[in-house]
């Protein structure tokens, strides 16, 4: 099973979107790797052929060739289609994703892989933009980025270690080793909410009118309220759990502040202004 830096392997790519068009052309770029692409759109697999990010297409037919299979479709149709196809997966194959949250995908598919013996590990690599599909991915997207991989406790270390290596050929600057529950706790707050803040900002009756009155904040503030409502809806509801306890404390956190300008309660106001401060400085240090 082991494939070490450098080892050709052939990967099966299920989704040619925005991360999935992204992995097909890094991998094409910066590995000798042999790519088989899968989406749903016919069109989407001709664009790929034609770039020429993919050897072929991925079939019922090769996909047990696969070293290694990622996929980068919606939580709910990757369980799917891991699952329909569990039995085809090569013997010590890996199998990874690219979804937003990881507990429940890790926990349906965990029994179909100890039981047909491939590998799967979750993953999530930490990059996108606001834009999707594969005319808007490229081989850069995952320059410096975070990998974030979910194993059993079961997984072989060999396979961790060939994920891991694929990642920081395609540039990935870390890849950060987890478990589904502190995944999914710690994206509810550093990318789920985020996300809603920037739609609950931009839903201000002001927002039409910001042309001449605005700066990078909002720019920064607006930027992800340009998300994919299909996907960010499906994510924040299977997350439901951590992302509402932090909307709840986002919420709590701005009623004082609310309160302290209200009031015009200087002290208190620059009390907190300066703690907000002090902690943005020691994450910058990190």
């Amino acid at each position: 099973m082991r494939k070490g830096r450098g080892e050709r392997m052939i990967i099966g790519l299920v989704g040619l979107g925005l991360i999935g068009g992204s992995y097909a052309k890094a991998i094409k770029k910066y590995t000798d790797h042999t790519v088989y692409g899968f989406n749903r759109s016919v069109g989407v697999i001709r664009q790929a052929q034609e770039a020429g990010v993919i050897d072929g297409v991925l079939d019922d037919g090769n996909i047990g060739n696969c070293d290694m299979v990622i996929i980068s479709i919606y939580p709910t149709d990757a369980i799917e289609f891991i699952l329909s196809h569990a039995s085809r997966f090569k013997k010590g194959a890996v199998i990874t994703d690219a979804c937003g949250t990881k507990r429940r995908i890790c926990s349906e598919v965990e029994k179909a892989s100890m039981d047909n013996g491939f590998y799967f590990i979750g993953g999530h690599p930490m990059a996108g933009i606001e834009k999707s599909g594969f005319e808007a991915s490229f081989p850069e997207m995952f320059g410096d980025a975070s990998l974030i991989l979910t194993p059993y406790q079961w997984t072989p270390q060999e396979a961790v270690d060939v994920t891991a290596d694929l990642a920081r050929e395609l540039g990935f600057g870390k890849v950060k080793i987890s478990n589904p529950q502190e995944h999914d706790e710690m994206i509810s707050y550093t990318s789920q909410l985020p996300h809603v803040l920037s739609c609950a900002f931009i839903g201000s009756e002001l927002a039409e009118k910001f042309d001449g009155f605005s700066a990078g904040s909002f720019q920064d503030m607006a930027r992800v309220a340009k998300l994919n409502e299909v996907m960010w809806s499906e994510l924040f509801i299977e997350n439901r759990e951590y992302l509402c306890r932090e909307i709840d404390g986002m919420l709590e956190r701005l009623s004082q502040l609310s309160t302290q300008i209200r009031l015009a309660d200087r002290e208190k106001l620059r009390e907190s202004l300066r703690k907000s401060r002090e902690t943005k400085e020691r994450i910058d240090g990190k």
